[in-house]
């Protein structure tokens, strides 16, 4: 049986902002919340401190409903969008399971930096990882040397730049995981991305 199914994928083609609230808060959030827990205990266990899971609310909608969804984990109770964080989630198309470092966070232009002088971290990744600079939009592109220099470098000279790296998993190949394969997959996309996380979160 698979972890992720249709119906899940389905809940982002509900019209209206209440109905898929209602969606993601009966067919999604427990995911979620069971990964969360997972994960949170999974990371603290690798990283030496502890990691808090935090599962989008989508809270300050009225209007539009969210195209997406996650569990967000980061070394803060209050928050994560401040920090390099790890995020499982959903869009219509695909799961991903990523890195990230948003617009919010005051330390991303030391980040690309730091980042920019140990490229081979991001450049040695597998071959199915892939990059953005916008994580409120499902696309990405295969990681070179070149995409990774040029989201870099809108991480360090632009405002809303970001970075995002990770994996994405299409509807269909999602379907073909049971809970224990997809546990799995996490597992070992997160463990490539450790370094890199540990890299963005260095003092010096």
């Amino acid at each position: 049986m698979s972890y992720w199914t249709q119906k899940d994928f389905d809940v982002f083609k509900k019209e209206g902002l209440e109905a898929r609230m209602q969606g993601l808060e009966t067919q999604i959030r427990p995911k979620f919340h069971e990964l969360g827990a997972q994960f949170s205990d999974e990371l603290a266990a690798k990283l030496g401190h502890e990691m808090f899971p935090h599962v989008a609310k989508h809270a300050r909608r009225t209007v539009n409903p969210p195209k997406d969804s996650w569990v967000a984990f980061a070394p803060y109770k209050r928050g994560y969008k401040a920090l390099p964080h790890f995020q499982i989630g959903l869009w219509e198309s695909h799961v991903f399971i990523i890195l990230a470092v948003i617009y919010e966070a005051p330390t991303k232009t030391a980040i690309a930096d730091k980042l920019g002088k140990k490229m081979s971290l991001i450049t040695s990744l597998p071959k199915d990882y892939v990059i953005s600079g916008n994580h409120m939009k499902p696309d990405a592109e295969a990681i070179t040397k070149s995409t990774t220099a040029h989201y870099l470098q809108r991480l360090a000279t632009i405002k809303k730049g970001e970075l995002v790296i990770g994996r994405h998993l299409s509807v269909d190949e999602a379907a073909t995981l049971s809970k224990e394969q997809f546990y799995t997959y996490v597992t070992d996309t997160f463990d490539e991305l450790l370094p890199l996380y540990q890299k963005m979160t260095e003092l010096n």
